[in-house]
Parts: structure tokens; sequence; C-alpha cells
């Protein structure tokens, strides 16, 4: 298990104030976070922009040291020996980062093995699985530069495996690919944790990808845990608000005690005329759609239209996130 307990990570900037002075300022990055990390799990880390995603996966993959707090990676301190748990971790980034464009596929992979003391029958061996596993057989040989988006972003899933890490850190890993691409992205992604054990943390601004794939979600906001639990949990906690909208067709009547019965539930129902027949749009803290059609069918109502709409994560996040600069 990958575990940070109490992490912060300060920053002193000088600030200009005047013509010719300057004064410091301390920056909270990361304040008092608390996370973990099982192998085979899925783990998404959210935040807006400047929350301090960032500055966590920098202090979890070594490459930022923490003002205060502890980081163990199965027990071992990753301040303590920073080269050891380099063998354990690896991250990917999304975007065009971490490669060499001039060298080919086999070429980026048998540097980066370099740097892992990899070496021989060995490095090639690893270099020929990893190719094959993102389905870049036929392009092994040519230059990076020359790839799509789409094939660039699977190198550097390769290129993060290099090492066989226990857990990768993936920073935005479908950013600005195609629908398709991305969805096959995400089932590496997922087979990588469920199928190859690795423990994954992922961050992510397309929050129905993250829905999708983590078991459990951090969001942070100014360097603060606001809240931890699955999305499910979360969704439920934050939001839990339920949209229905419907048409039926009936007399005016019928409409007028539909609209008693739903509020005699606790259920919020406004009604219009349309076209088809009655306009109703219903909002409840729960899932009201099982007792509507119950009500419909009950008056003998004819149900034209049925539209149900639950909260997601991104209504959460949302909401979250005004409370905070509210408070």
């Amino acid at each position: 298990m990958l575990e940070a307990r109490h992490l912060k990570k300060y920053y002193t900037v000088k600030e200009k104030t005047g013509w010719f002075s300057r004064e410091k300022q301390l920056i909270r990055a990361v304040d008092e976070i608390d996370l973990s990390i099982d192998k085979g799990e899925i783990v998404g880390l959210l935040g807006v922009n400047g929350a301090g995603k960032t500055t966590t996966i920098k202090m979890l993959s070594t490459l930022l040291t923490p003002t205060s707090g502890t980081i163990t990676v199965d027990g071992t301190n990753v301040v303590e020996q920073p080269n050891r748990i380099k063998q354990q971790v690896n991250m990917i980034a999304g975007g065009e980062r971490m490669l060499y464009w001039r060298l080919t596929a086999r070429e980026n992979l048998m540097y980066f093995g370099k740097l892992y003391g990899l070496h021989g029958q060995t490095l090639t061996e690893r270099c020929r699985q990893l190719i094959r596993l993102v389905g870049l057989d036929e392009a092994a040989d040519h230059p990076v530069e020359r790839y799509s988006k789409g094939m660039k972003q699977r190198l550097q899933i390769a290129r993060g495996l290099i090492n066989d890490p226990d857990y990768l850190f993936l920073d935005e890993p479908t950013l600005g690919l195609d629908a398709p691409v991305a969805r096959q992205l995400r089932k590496t992604v997922k087979d990588l944790a469920k199928v190859r054990n690795k423990g994954i943390l992922l961050t992510s601004h397309y929050l129905e990808e993250v829905q999708e794939l983590c078991d459990r979600v951090y969001i942070i906001e100014k360097g603060h845990l606001l809240l931890h639990g699955t999305p499910e949990r979360i969704i439920q906690t934050v939001v839990n608000i339920f949209h229905l909208q419907a048409v039926v067709s009936g007399q005016s009547s019928d409409s007028i005690w539909l609209k008693q019965e739903l509020e005699k539930r606790n259920v919020q129902v406004s009604v219009k005329d349309s076209d088809e027949g009655k306009l109703l749009h219903m909002t409840a803290s729960f899932d009201m759609t099982a007792s509507f059609i119950a009500l419909v069918a009950k008056q003998g109502l004819i149900l034209k239209k049925l539209e149900a709409t639950k909260p997601n994560l991104e209504d959460a996040i949302i909401k979250l996130a005004e409370e905070s600069h509210a408070s």
C-alpha cells in the first residue's frame, strides 16, 4: 500500500508590493492531506486548477520533498529511500510530454529502461512486450514525431511501465484525445489495475472518466482535503438531487391529483401545458421514478415521455467548490 499521512508542502515566494519593494508570502500548496492507494485499485485525485493535485503527485513520486508529513510505499519511507521508491513507482502525463520525438518508440523505451538499470536481453524483451501491450508493433521503429496524439499517449503508458512499477500516477492521461482513443486508454488503465494489479492514482478534468474508472476519490481544494469516498457516496453526500421530466395526457383534474400525490411524497412538482399533454418537472432528494410511474398507472394516464436525470460527480465537484469559495 502507498500511504501519505499529514502531507504538507509550503512555498515561500516574493510578491511585489511597490515599485522597489517585495514581501515574502507563504503558499500552502498542500496542507495536511491523508491519502492511500492499494494495489489493484484506481484512486481519483480531483480539484480545480491550483488545488494541489500536481504538487501531491510530485511528492508521491519523489520529485518533490514534503515540507512535513510521511509517505510510505509498502512500508518504505519515500524521503529516506527515494532511489528504492523510484523502482516501485512511475508517472504518466497527458499531452505530448515525457517522450523524445526524434527517437523511435523502441529507442525511447530502451533509453528509459537503461535509466532504471535494465539492460541486455531483459531490456529488449521488456520493450517488445510493452510495445505489443499498447498496440504499437507496426510503428515501433518509426520516429515518434510521426505519431498521432493517441499513439504518443499509448507510448507514454509503455514508458510508464518500463520499470514494472507497483504504483502508477496518471496526470490527465486522456487530455486532448479523440473519444475512441480515450475509450481505449480507459480500458488499458482499468486492465492495469484489475488484471496487472497496479495501484493507480488518476487526475482528470473529465469527471465521467473518473466516475467510470475510480474505486475511490479524494477531492482537494486549495491544498486541503474536502471529501473522500466512492464516487457514489460523494454524489449522495454532496448533491443527492434527482430530476424527472415527463409528459402525460389525460384530464386536467388528473394532473392536479398527480401533482398533489407527488407533493405528499416530498417531491417538488411544476406542471405546464405542452402540445402533447401536461409537462411535469419533478425534483426530490431520492429517485422518484418508480413512485411516479405507479401513480400514473393508478390514475389511468398515458405516459408519453419520461426522462430521468441523476446527479453526477461533476455536480458534486461544482457544489463543493462553490461552498468552499463561499466560506
